[in-house]
């Protein structure tokens, strides 16, 4: 139960930071990466809406694929969450890559 509920908190702050970063009324753009500058945006407004949306979905799908672990975590279910976070992770890559990379770098 424990780690279900640390698994919930996690997913619950990528959710807060989505919603900090849409709507936020800062000039500057979010990053998405850590420890690296951000590219320049042509729309700030929409790229941190974009970014704080990819964040928002990342938390609640992070949040889902923790309910396996709320039987308790000594059951085999545990590496769904385990492999399913990575997966995640990977897909958000490449969605800000491909997709919001693509659409407000400054060209």
């Amino acid at each position: 139960m424990l780690g279900f509920m640390i698994w919930m908190l996690g997913g619950a702050g990528f959710v807060v930071f989505g919603i900090y970063a849409a709507f936020s009324r800062r000039t500057m753009p979010f990053g998405f990466w850590a420890n690296a500058k951000v590219f320049e945006v042509t729309d700030v407004k929409g790229y941190n809406r974009a970014v704080g949306i990819l964040w928002c979905v990342f938390g609640v799908c992070f949040a889902l694929l923790g309910l396996p672990l709320l039987p308790g975590q000594n059951s085999a279910w545990v590496l769904f969450s385990v492999l399913g976070a990575m997966a995640e992770a990977i897909t958000a890559m490449a969605v800000y890559t491909v997709g919001i990379e693509g659409k407000y770098r400054k060209k």
